[in-house]
């Protein structure tokens, strides 16, 4: 017999073959109507029994979060709200579900706040909500390799264990097997790294590019897609200590060609999910438009999320030197009017997610990419320009994201990056060979990183990135 999926079985013509589906109970109602989901499709197959023909012991079963599968005929609907439905002939409990444990987790039917939700983060993926979510964010990473590939792009993994910071900010995550308590000391008291694991200081990466900038000087085109890490104490919706990251990087590509890149890839991987996620997205922008009735009306989505997604595809990106956007942001209301929590004095301020948020939502109403910001409020390896004060950076600004890209023209010049690491403090023995690479074969590239969760975020309409992975990892909370 056939095991069938649920979202094949909703899209099939009536038979009179029998068929059989597993999944979990989501509800059980006059004893006759078994709502089941196999989590394939956010949408349930009603199972229609006859309950005169079935043990009263084995219904008594039929429990919401019960695993069950069901063998029967699938026929035309007599009720509302399927098109098809099974008539049972067959029911084994796969795995009982406890009525009385049911009850006290967000498997019930009640709807449940996202912050309880987060409690019971083992058990959320069973919502409609993060069933939702998590299919979305399966057809973005394909639609990440699918896009790559078909243009001719190298998939690499770069070290999860380093020994250099690419940011030059030290928010890193040390990785020892030194005693934490007592760990050996130098005869100056410094712990003595000679004897770790590695025999020198190590840390979880806050990011693969220097190593994929290696690859791209040999194989022209290349990416990383893979998990970073920043001990960075921000308990914010819009920051996580774990998170993924999309790192293009691209041999003979300069600055524009790296803003064009971007774009594309963003548009491209947006429009897949809109089309190859309609009915989960159709739900979330529902539960969005049930979150805002909530909500005081300026705090409320300006676009249904299917406008806010079709708005991105259909429109260019606003790029917007840094000088500019000062300019803009100095002479704004809100700056004026002192509304800002950072206000904007001088140029070389570092712009905060307010200031992003205020040019993309309220000024510009479109994405933006900022470029050529001051070098010293960028790091250590982005392209010097000749004023000799700004760099060849880029990031990109989302809607209700803030910075959703980040990324630059790399410095490809072996003696102005060696003078900005020692100008940074760098050790530059650290990066002796990010140095070596300028001496054979040096020629501008350029990449980006585009942090993964915010781009679900963006794309699911959720508010919280929190809500965007399965497991969030965040100051003072590695639960699960």
């Amino acid at each position: 017999m056939q095991l069938k999926k649920v979202t094949e079985v909703l899209k099939s013509e009536p038979s009179i073959i029998e068929i059989q589906v597993k999944g979990w109970v989501r509800s059980f109602r006059s004893n006759r109507f078994i709502a089941l989901n196999d989590g394939s499709t956010i949408k349930n197959l009603q199972c229609v029994i006859d309950f005169e023909k079935f043990d009263e012991a084995l219904l008594r079963r039929i429990n919401v979060g019960a695993a069950i599968s069901v063998t029967g005929i699938l026929t035309e609907s007599e009720g509302q709200g399927q098109a098809v439905e099974i008539q049972v002939n067959k029911i084994e409990i796969l795995g009982d579900a406890h009525p009385d444990d049911v009850k006290l987790t967000i498997l019930s039917p009640k709807r449940h706040a996202l912050e309880t939700l987060r409690e019971q983060a083992h058990l959320r993926m069973r919502t409609n909500t993060f069933g939702a979510i998590t299919r979305v964010r399966s057809a973005l990473a394909f639609a990440v390799h699918k896009y790559f590939n078909e243009r001719g792009f190298y998939y690499i993994n770069t070290p999860i264990i380093t020994g250099s910071d690419a940011e030059g900010a030290g928010e890193m995550f040390r990785v020892t097997t030194l005693d934490a308590v007592n760990p050996p000391k130098n005869e100056d008291g410094t712990v003595n790294y000679n004897e770790d694991f590695f025999g020198k200081e190590t840390n979880l990466t806050v990011s693969g590019q220097l190593e994929a900038e290696t690859f791209a000087m040999a194989l022209g085109q290349v990416y990383t897609f893979g998990p970073t890490f920043r001990a960075e104490n921000s308990n914010t919706s819009r920051h996580l200590a774990e998170f993924w990251m999309i790192e293009p990087e691209v041999a003979f590509n300069d600055l524009a060609a790296n803003m064009d890149l971007a774009e594309d890839f963003i548009k491209y991987v947006i429009r897949y999910a809109v089309e190859n996620c309609k009915d989960d997205l159709e739900f979330l922008e529902q539960r969005l438009v049930q979150e805002d009735k909530a909500k005081p009306e300026a705090e409320r989505s300006p676009m249904a999320l299917s406008e806010k997604l079709q708005f991105v595809l259909e429109n260019n990106f606003k790029r917007v030197s840094y000088t500019e956007a000062i300019d803009i942001l100095k002479n704004s209301k809100p700056n004026k009017k002192k509304k800002f929590n950072y206000l904007i004095e001088e140029w070389g301020a570092d712009l905060q997610s307010e200031h992003e948020r205020f040019l993309v939502e309220k000024h510009f109403k479109c994405p933006v990419i900022l470029f050529d910001y001051p070098a010293k409020i960028k790091a250590f390896y982005m392209r010097l320009n000749d004023d000799g004060k700004t760099v060849r950076a880029m990031d990109i600004l989302f809607p209700g994201i803030g910075e959703i890209v980040g990324g630059s023209q790399r410095e490809e010049r072996f003696e102005v990056l060696k003078q900005k690491i020692a100008d940074m403090g760098i050790d530059e023995e650290e990066l002796w060979w990010y140095l070596d690479i300028r001496k054979f074969g040096s020629a501008v590239h350029s990449g980006f990183g585009l942090g993964f969760e915010r781009l679900v975020l963006f794309v699911t309409g959720m508010t919280n990135i929190r809500d965007v992975i399965a497991y969030p990892r965040t100051p003072l909370n590695a639960e699960f």
